[in-house]
């Protein structure tokens, strides 16, 4: 280190009046932080100079995690589906063979394909608790009802049926879910999930958790 240079910026920085007072002694203070200042061997000319390599380190992985059956995952495709027959309405007058028509037909059948053959597997039920495993297999009973229609439909009145239909399960099955859902992990839990819900007002909250408690002394 250039004592010299450091001790000549010292006197540029501090005030003058300062530097006339005499400091107390503090020889034993900087001996000892020189000593454990790492010491720099001067480099030989024409040594290369190694350089060296920062160490990489792997993020820390979350451990993985098996998915298993959710009624969420219900309320998902049977919100789409019932969005898709809705839309269903607006090309009536271009029948029942019009692409618009025919292509929310294909989506709603994908939905429920999904839903059947991916969320809502007999193995992946099973592993439900009691209360949300009835759920399941009354959407997996809906979900099916709803496939066989759409593969035999004969005219739009029945895909306004359909809409209808599948709008009500819908509506039915979100209230059901989430009246069981805070029955069964009480008002504390209840809170964490009304928060990661959206960005809900004091008001909302309040009511939420004053039926969350309602739903608990009723259970």
């Amino acid at each position: 280190m250039d004592w010299l240079g450091f001790i000549g910026n010292l006197a540029a920085r501090v005030p003058f009046e300062k530097i006339l007072i005499p400091p107390r002694d503090n020889t034993k203070e900087l001996e000892k932080f020189v000593a454990s200042l790492p010491s720099v061997e001067p480099r030989k000319e024409g040594a290369s100079v190694a350089k060296s390599t920062p160490t990489i380190r792997e993020p820390a992985q979350a451990p993985k995690t098996v998915a298993i059956a959710c009624v969420p995952c219900a309320l998902g495709h049977f919100s789409t589906s019932a969005g898709l027959l809705n839309e269903i309405a607006r090309f009536k007058k271009d029948g029942i063979t019009s692409d618009e028509v025919l292509d929310r037909v294909a989506k709603v059948q994908a939905e429920q394909n999904a839903l059947e053959r991916v969320d809502l597997t007999p193995e992946n039920i099973q592993a439900l608790p009691p209360w949300e495993k009835e759920l399941a297999e009354d959407s997996l009973s809906q979900s099916r009802s709803l496939r066989h229609s759409l593969e035999s439909f004969t005219n739009i009145e029945q895909l306004n049926q359909a809409a209808a239909d599948t709008s009500s399960f819908y509506k039915d099955l979100n209230r059901k879910w989430f009246k069981g859902r805070f029955a069964h992990l009480g008002s504390e839990k209840a809170q964490r999930i009304a928060d990661e819900v959206g960005q809900l007002s004091a008001e909302e909250k309040e009511r939420i958790m004053k039926r969350a408690g309602e739903l608990i002394e009723g259970a």
